[in-house]
């Protein structure tokens, strides 16, 4: 499995994306031909080594005639569908655009039609999305992760006016993604950077388990004071197949009844959990209390702790981030005596294969046969052992 690593320690940002992307390896000269099919006004793209803070990196300058385009979001689509750009490299910078244009609508109040693109709309922001999706695509990665974002804090200028970092727009773009606090006063992700988050990334967390083969480092245009302005990319391979990172949440409880604690436990699963069990513990005062745990993906931690808040007397949840190695699965149903029985069918390391019939399913079975339980588990086991 290929995978890949953002390392955003100082934000994010298209140059950053690209710069990073041909540091680590990928052909310029093939992002500059698919950026050359756009029909943009003598737009090329010109790498450089700089140094911030005393690290290298690969800096990415846009270099195009000047002009005062503002371009609508169907304005981009049709130059994207119109260019050379592989199928998957124009549904990648299309989906990035789309993102972007939902975030500036919702914003302003208006449709994503109708939606005008200023900064983002000209020829570098244009470039720069376009050139990170293709150069996305030629990594030919299995999975992206990325770290939590920081956004910086201050004040930006914009077409609108002064505005608080982060930016209206990167703020919408990163609904439901980690943000790492930062002291910078600066604005570290810009909205092009967000987009390219909220839309490629599939989890957010630590590096995860990896053999390196490529680290490329793009640098952003300002210098900042406390530390070097640049963003990692790592590339590499793992064996291992089936594997994410999730996150427990965790609470103890010991003054709400079990009524409280199983209802809260069903709209937790209802809400997205992965899973949601609970432990008997004892807690301080010799008082026997709950553990409340849950697992989940990283986009729904803050939606299950506002949960767990509002339907528990918790005043604390502990979080953290784990890696779960879990089995390739698939839907599978076996014929018995009785009918079909829907199940799962789990692939193991070795090439054999697993079947676990569905408790619902089964319980169907149990229920309109008027049988025990087990039975209807064994006979599903005997149809599928007896299918291979």
């Amino acid at each position: 499995m290929k995978i890949a690593y953002l390392d955003c320690a100082s934000g994010i940002s298209g140059d950053m994306t690209l710069g990073a992307l041909v540091d680590a390896g990928v052909d310029l000269t093939a992002i500059q031909a698919g950026i050359d099919s756009l029909g943009l006004p003598s737009c090329r793209l010109v790498s450089k080594e700089v140094h911030k803070k005393g690290f290298r990196a690969t800096k990415i300058n846009v270099e195009h005639e000047p002009e005062h385009a503002h371009r609508h979001l169907h304005q981009i689509t049709e130059m994207i569908d119109g260019s050379s750009l592989s199928d998957s490299q124009k549904e990648l910078a299309k989906r990035i655009f789309t993102n972007l244009g939902e975030s500036e609508a919702k914003v302003h109040g208006t449709t994503l039609r109708k939606v005008h693109f200023h900064e983002v709309g000209a020829v570098d922001s244009i470039a720069d999305i376009v050139g990170s999706a293709i150069g996305i695509d030629l990594l030919k990665l299995d999975r992206l992760v990325a770290s939590p974002i920081p956004t910086g804090f201050g004040h930006v200028t914009i077409a609108h006016g002064r505005v608080s970092i982060p930016a209206p727009a990167t703020a919408e773009l990163l609904r439901g993604i980690p943000i790492a606090q930062s002291s910078v006063e600066a604005e570290l992700t810009t909205p092009t950077g967000a987009a390219i988050v909220a839309t490629l990334i599939d989890e957010f967390g630590p590096l995860p388990s990896m053999n390196i083969s490529n680290i490329g480092y793009g640098a952003g245009d300002r210098d900042l004071e406390s530390q070097a302005n640049l963003m990692r990319l790592i590339v590499g391979n793992t064996e291992q197949t089936g594997a994410e990172q999730i996150w427990v949440l965790e609470t103890n409880l010991d003054d709400i009844s079990g009524e409280l604690v199983g209802h809260a436990t069903a709209l937790l699963l209802e809400a997205g959990a992965l899973d949601v069990y609970t432990t008997a513990i004892q807690m301080k005062k010799n008082r026997p209390g709950v553990l409340l745990s849950i697992l989940c993906q990283a986009s729904d931690v803050s939606k299950l702790e506002q949960l767990i808040f509002r339907e528990t007397s918790t005043l604390g949840i502990r979080r953290w981030p784990v890696s779960r190695h879990k089995l390739e699965r698939q839907p599978h149903t076996v014929q018995t005596s009785w009918g079909p029985i829907a199940g799962k069918l789990a692939h193991l390391a070795d090439g054999t294969a697993s079947f676990s019939a569905e408790f619902e399913a089964c319980k169907i079975v149990a229920a309109t046969q008027n049988i025990a339980l087990k039975e209807v588990y064994e006979a599903a086991q005997e149809a599928f052992n007896n299918q291979k």
